[in-house]
């Protein structure tokens, strides 16, 4: 029998989807650009030489200079007239170390124990004064900088010299992924229930054991690199390779890291590598005088939409740069893996904005950019050359064919993308149809509609929908009755339909919209407020920055049964290998009735969307000839449903057809719940 040879010029994703055929020769287009560029690197190492190590370049380094040990600082930036390191081990004097420039615009200095070891200091603040080709001059955060404070008192960012004496003690090793990947997204600094911003090492004490408790095994991290404006929710980057110091100092990164591990969570880092911020006191723009060192020359270096600027990804140091930029944040501080951001943005010259999208020509014509596109490959095959157990996510709404399939084949080489239809299209539901009104077979083919050969997180809600000005998925529901209404005994018709919605949407993303699944921190219990960060606006309040966790630990309210069930929900995962299963079919479906059955893998998720009719002696097929039991119940009193269903029980099976099945059981479902069947 004659064999297919698999292909080896970036077709490779044709076998997945025939579809793309047409498309065969930009694929091939795709991938050549792809070798070419590894190809470029080989004089050097190749992707795991100088290309992905920069920061043992660039910054502050320890080395030797004929014979002398010492500290060399090194800066990239061709359009300058002279660079001059500056900073208190010189007491600011900006013509006392002028640094000497190579051909390719690399301006270094050497800096020699012998003469400088008693006053640069680890701690010490520096900067880089720099002059312009037109004689002026800015004082600079170095571009490699690992650690940049804000000044106290001043909107103020200075750079400091961070070479700990002793390298940090990394107790624990990166957990193995055990299960489907459950992600529990979070944000550092709002993670704490007092009005301020919390820390890293708050967030290892406080905040890490409730997500163990939840039942999550990753953590997704928003906002970690350093980012002068708070509530750009740390999308606004300006230090790259800088944590956030408003939460601490890399150490206490580190720290924090090394205990999830030690709780067997691993740790994804939200990157943005899509743009920057224009900042020029803070960030990379006009750092050497031109506006083409590091992004696009003129209007295609602006993201007007995003207020930033977007990266020149055909240039050798802005590549270095952030595959420099990948590898350290895994070396360093043992991430686990990175959430891109905005590659939508990044892979088209219109950044996405408006496209429809509707068409495979969309995804090969002249609006994508090229150069992204490679870079992002180069990212990916970095990623798990250095780390093979890494996860990378693609934030893509655009549904690029191949974003997660492997390089060779013609893909962009993520692990997952993200299912960013499905939270939004629940909150289209929510706003424009009550539950009466609900189509459940295109709720059904909403949650499936994904490329198959391609791994998806689903989410019904995610930090975008917990914004102000938006509303979470419990809010949209219950709205102001959750500030009256959520204690246990008082009644509402309101609150009773919101709780029974909630449980039943998480549960059918859970199980239906991707390969894993994503949870926003607070969400998981119906968090009753959005996100606003300290601004003008709302007098640099904090009230709407932080977690009310005492919502969910207190007894007498409803929010701790809300977490109860996503605490369950979380746990039929792994023991039935749920979200890494493939197999997904429909069992029955009734409009009318507001019935669903559908199995995933070995499971059986029997849904009564109804809002009144209990169905008693509910007659429904089963796929195997067993007996099925109850391992969840969203009616159960612990989770604040009525409690009219026993909450582990086992239904017998019968040898009578039933919907295209041999066998089938016969069920008691109230209205407006769901259960989870397992074969016994």
């Amino acid at each position: 029998m004659a064999t297919t040879l698999p292909r080896t010029d970036g077709t490779g994703l044709i076998d997945h989807d025939p579809w793309l055929e047409p498309h065969a020769n930009s694929l091939r287009a795709r991938y050549k650009r792809y070798t070419d560029a590894v190809a470029g690197f080989e004089p050097t190492g190749g992707l795991m030489g100088q290309a992905s190590q920069g920061h043992h370049f660039f910054g502050f380094t320890r080395g030797e200079h004929r014979g002398r040990p010492g500290v060399w600082y090194r800066e990239w930036a061709p359009g300058a007239l002279q660079l001059r390191l500056i900073g208190e081990f010189n007491g600011w004097d900006r013509f006392a170390d002028p640094m000497g420039r190579d051909q390719y615009g690399v301006w270094s200095i050497f800096l020699d124990d012998e003469n400088y070891a008693a006053r640069l200091k680890h701690g010490s603040r520096v900067k880089v004064h720099v002059v312009l080709s037109d004689s002026t001059t800015m004082d600079r955060i170095p571009a490699y900088a690992k650690y940049v404070i804000q000044e106290p008192g001043t909107p103020q960012f200075t750079a400091l010299y961070w070479m700990p004496p002793q390298p940090f003690n990394w107790k624990n090793p990166a957990p193995a992924l055990e299960g489907g990947l459950r992600i529990y997204e979070s944000h550092v600094g709002m993670a704490q229930e007092e009005g301020r911003v919390g820390t890293y090492r708050e967030y290892a004490e406080k905040t890490l054991p409730r997500i163990v408790k939840a039942g999550y095994n990753s953590i997704q991290l928003m906002a970690i690199q350093e980012h002068p404006y708070y509530g750009s929710f740390g999308y606004h980057v300006s230090n790259f390779f800088a944590p956030s110091s408003r939460f601490g100092s890399p150490d206490d990164l580190k720290f924090m890291i090394d205990t999830a591990h030690g709780y067997g969570l691993r740790v994804i880092m939200d990157l943005v590598h899509s743009h920057a911020v224009k900042n020029t006191q803070e960030g990379l723009n006009l750092f050497d005088g031109t506006d083409y060192q590091y992004f696009h020359a003129g209007a295609k270096g602006q993201h007007q939409q995003w207020d930033s600027m977007c990266f020149d990804y055909s240039k050798y140091e802005v590549q270095r740069f952030l595959l420099s930029n990948c590898r350290y944040w895994l070396e360093e501080f043992k991430f686990d893996g990175f959430r891109f951001d905005g590659v939508t943005s990044m892979m088209y010259f219109d950044h996405g904005m408006g496209k429809p999208f509707s068409s495979y020509d969309d995804y090969f014509d002249d609006n994508v950019d090229p150069e992204s596109i490679t870079y992002l490959q180069l990212a990916n095959e970095l990623i798990h050359e250095v780390q093979p157990n890494a996860t990378t996510i693609a934030e893509d709404v655009s549904g690029m064919a191949g974003i997660a399939r492997p390089v060779n084949e013609g893909g962009l080489g993520f692990d997952y993308r993200l299912a960013m239809g499905v939270p939004d299209y629940w909150i289209k539901l929510l706003k424009e149809k009550t539950d009466e009104q609900w189509d459940l077979n295109a709720i059904y083919g909403t949650l499936l509609n994904r490329r198959w050969s391609e791994k998806h997180v689903g989410y019904a809600e995610s930090h975008d929908q917990a914004l102000v000005g938006d509303k979470t998925l419990a809010f949209q529901l219950m709205d102001q009755e959750m500030y009256w209404s959520m204690s246990k005994d008082k009644q509402s018709l309101v609150i009773d339909r919101g709780i029974a919605l909630h449980k039943m949407i998480r549960l059918i993303t859970f199980s239906l919209a991707g390969e894993a699944y994503l949870n926003f921190m607070g969400n998981e219990f119906g968090h009753p407020e959005w996100v606003d960060f300290p601004r003008e606006g709302n007098g640099y309040s904090y009230h709407y920055c932080r977690r009310q966790w005492s919502l969910m630990e207190a007894d007498y309210l409803k929010y701790k049964g809300l977490a109860e069930f996503d605490r369950a929900m979380q746990k039929i995962d792994q023991p039935y290998g749920l979200l890494d299963d493939k197999l997904i079919e429909q069992l029955w479906i009734h409009e009318e009735q507001k019935q669903l059955v559908y199995r995933r893998g070995p499971l059986v998720f029997v849904f009564n969307f109804h809002p009144t009719n209990s169905y008693s002696d509910w007659r429904i097929p089963v796929p195997d000839p067993k007996d099925y039991k109850v391992i969840l119940n969203s009616d159960s009193t612990r989770f604040e449903g009525p409690g009219l269903s026993a909450e582990e029980q086992t239904y017998w099976v019968q040898k009578q057809d039933f919907a295209g099945r041999q066998q089938s059981i016969q069920v008691y479902v109230p209205a407006r719940s769901v259960q989870v069947l397992a074969p016994v």
